[in-house]
């Protein structure tokens, strides 16, 4: 087991004595220096060798960090404040700090704090992915259930699902899932959590893939609002490293705010005739009032045959815009998977969708540019 010494800048005093009670009772924790004053600990904190600094951001500047950075270069930082705040999270991992902890805090709660910042996103940028369909029927729970298996096992970092189709999602039924909770009661209750509490609402599919599984009947779609949504996906950033948000079909409070929150939106249609060409080419025309779309809006198809460049190409020239993605049309992989409470990517690890599937993996994690056809 880890043994931190663990230096503490605190600015409120009373808040100094409960944190420096918790530390001092916390097995695998030693509290060698504890400081009022962000100065006082540059100058004098490094004769104490801590490798772990609990600071306080409510009362010190966040342009301090780089500072502690600098002269403890070996120490995990976890900025500390009083509540919640996404902003002042995401600038301080920007800033140098390994994760934001809400205090007070127990032992407990520290110790899970430094697990769950260890290997979640919270230590790098995370991905947000949106998934959006014009229509219905576009193989896009298939696709997220599977894609989340590939990212977690090609980075053995953490991914997380998040099924915002709220009247129809079911990714839960998909999964084999029950959850306690769902996404109706992560907004109810985002103004009292943090990333730590947050992470409870999420239901373990693996070891590193999550499900924040959607409603349990449609009627409950009215109590998530969109105010709270967003609140949760910014929470989530701080928690995991790949968020693939599943979206109601169309254009909607909820699927126009998810791909405006997302790194990227990926716009998929499964490919049955000529019309789903002109449901894309309609709904992009509605993205395209992004100055960024081309970057932030990929498009993809389903249910693709034969499954190659020059489908690939055809697709685009029909399009007028870049195909990203094209992905196989292996029903019977997935139907099979599915009879068997397993995934595709489990029970045919081969199949061609895999390897499809799998290169979109890539791609998301930057290793190579896609290259469809190419074995």
């Amino acid at each position: 087991m880890v043994e931190y010494n663990v230096m503490l800048v605190e600015g409120n005093r009373l808040m100094m004595e409960t944190l420096s009670n918790v530390l001092r009772n916390a097995e695998g924790f030693k509290l060698v220096a504890r400081y009022h004053d962000t100065a006082e600990a540059l100058g004098q904190g490094a004769v104490f060798h801590p490798n772990l600094i609990l600071l306080d951001v409510d009362r010190n500047p966040l342009g301090v960090l780089a500072d502690f950075r600098t002269t403890f270069p070996n120490a995990r930082i976890l900025c500390t404040g009083e509540q919640w705040n996404a902003e002042v999270a995401g600038k301080s991992v920007n800033g140098g700090a390994n994760g934001y902890l809400v205090k007070p805090f127990s032992a407990d709660e520290l110790k899970k704090a430094l697990e769950t910042f260890g290997k979640s996103g919270m230590e790098t940028s995370s991905q947000v992915v949106t998934f959006f369909s014009p229509k219905g029927k576009s193989g896009k729970t298939t696709l997220i259930a599977n894609l989340a298996l590939s990212l977690a096992n090609k980075t053995e970092e953490q991914v997380c699902i998040i099924d915002a189709d709220l009247q129809f999602g079911d990714m839960a039924v998909f999964l084999n899932l029950e959850p306690r909770s769902t996404i109706v009661e992560a907004v109810r209750d985002v103004d009292f959590l943090s990333p730590l509490s947050l992470n409870g609402y999420f239901v373990p599919a693996t070891e590193n893939v999550h499900v924040l599984c959607g409603t349990k009947n449609p009627s409950l779609s009215d109590k998530v609002s969109i105010q709270a949504f967003e609140s949760v996906v910014k929470m989530t950033r701080s928690l995991y490293r790949y968020i693939l948000i599943d979206i109601p079909p169309g254009f909607c409070p909820m699927s126009i705010s998810a791909s405006e929150l997302a790194d990227t939106t990926y716009m998929l249609a499964m490919i049955n005739g000529a019309y789903e060409i002109k449901h894309v080419q309609e709904a992009l025309e509605i993205f395209k009032d992004w100055p960024d779309c081309e970057d932030r809006v990929k498009v993809a198809f389903t249910r693709v045959s034969p499954c190659d460049l020059k489908t690939q190409k055809d697709l685009e020239e029909k399009l007028g815009y870049p195909v990203d993605a094209i992905i196989p049309n292996e029903y019977q992989v997935v139907s099979t998977a599915a009879d068997n409470g397993s995934m595709a990517f489990d029970i045919n690890p081969d199949s061609e969708l895999t390897r499809s599937i799998n290169v979109l993996a890539d791609h998301l994690i930057g290793r190579r540019r896609i290259q469809w056809g190419a074995s």
